[in-house]
């Protein structure tokens, strides 16, 4: 069965340097800018040196990590190395079903991204559980490259939603802006989501006649690769607007950098998080075996194993909600270990949120 989707203003993709961001129900598994697929990476993001002896040990490590389960609490876990898609996917007859609104926003009425080279059009996709009552303030999602779409959000949320796993939440889906991607989700900044604050939720509000929470405590972001590194930072500099974190082979090493992160997101891990005190965060994050730099050493800062692997370790000395997994026999923002945990990862996020039943 196919999701109710309701356009709005779907205009012609504008190019930006030949890439134009692309429909939310046809987004692509994101990688950042030169990144090839499994455990390999191009375009100078990872040095040629092998990993040292003491990055493959401390890589190792994580191969011993307990079996990760459903209903797991804090800690560090592994999955692998096969995988199965999660039945929450599936759609089941009589759960009623959210539909799917989908607009465009013009980048030349944005203040915060007008397009570096020429204005593009910015595809949102917003789910709208069927349960969700008109002028009730909903707890939310914002998923970065619209996440969602392509694995199934609308059906999982759909089915987690009726069995009252979850509560009537919606869905904020944003694609990047193309070419402009590693600029808006790799800068250290608060800007991405003051963007977000300033003009999608307003427009979304107005196009999905919805209403949203003020509450960070049901605000959540979401992403994968730099997808995921901009979901962590707009809860490190918004935590008044944002308190949950879903983090796939999350871009936490040295991509853009800037005069307050001389070393990009690999910040967070060396100095950010241990150098302050705790912020009110549940964070959920995976990494994969083979991920991008697994083979290069973390004296460059491009090792998205040891860079995840650090910031597991840190939130558990800072006394963190979260929950770490390692992907055994997978790769970058692998689609078959999202298949697998997304249910587990959104139920583990939204513990301790109050359900209507």
């Amino acid at each position: 069965m196919k999701f109710a989707i309701v356009f709005t203003v779907m205009a012609q993709f504008a190019l930006a340097q030949g890439t134009a961001p692309a429909p939310c129900d046809r987004a692509p598994v994101a990688r950042p800018n030169g990144a090839a697929g499994r455990g390999g990476a191009r375009g100078g993001l990872v040095a040629a040196e092998p990993a040292t002896p003491e990055d493959v040990a401390e890589m190792a490590k994580l191969q011993g990590l307990p079996s990760y389960r459903s209903g797991a609490g804090d800690g560090d876990y592994s999955i692998g190395p096969d995988y199965a898609p999660a039945p929450e996917q599936t759609k089941r007859a009589g759960v009623p079903e959210g539909k799917v609104v989908e607009f465009a926003m013009n980048s030349a009425e944005s203040k915060f991204y007008p397009g570096v080279n020429e204005p593009f059009q910015r595809p949102v996709c917003v789910y709208v559980p069927a349960q969700y009552v008109p002028g009730t303030a909903a707890p939310f999602m914002v998923a970065a490259d619209a996440y969602g779409m392509h694995y199934s959000l609308p059906a999982i949320l759909d089915n987690m939603i009726a069995d009252h796993r979850l509560p009537v939440m919606i869905a904020v889906m944003i694609q990047n802006g193309g070419a402009e991607r590693s600029m808006e989700y790799d800068t250290v900044s608060a800007k991405y989501a003051d963007f977000v604050e300033a003009e999608v939720l307003p427009r979304v509000e107005k196009e999905a006649n919805v209403k949203l929470t003020k509450d960070p405590e049901g605000r959540m972001t979401f992403g994968g690769s730099s997808g995921a590194a901009v979901a962590l930072t707009m809860a490190w500099f918004k935590p008044d607007l944002y308190h949950r974190v879903l983090s796939y082979s999350g871009t936490y090493t040295d991509l853009q950098r800037g005069p307050d992160a001389p070393h990009g997101a690999w910040e967070y891990h060396e100095h950010f998080i241990p150098d302050n005190p705790a912020k009110p965060l549940r964070v959920w994050m995976e990494v994969a075996q083979n991920d991008i730099g697994a083979n290069s050493p973390s004296a460059n800062r491009r090792n998205w194993v040891i860079a995840n692997e650090r910031m597991a370790a840190i939130m558990k000395a800072k006394g963190y909600h979260y929950q770490f997994v390692y992907a055994k026999n997978a790769g970058h923002v692998d689609a078959k270990v999202i298949n697998q945990t997304l249910p587990q990862a959104l139920e583990f996020l939204w513990k301790g949120y109050p359900i209507k039943k």
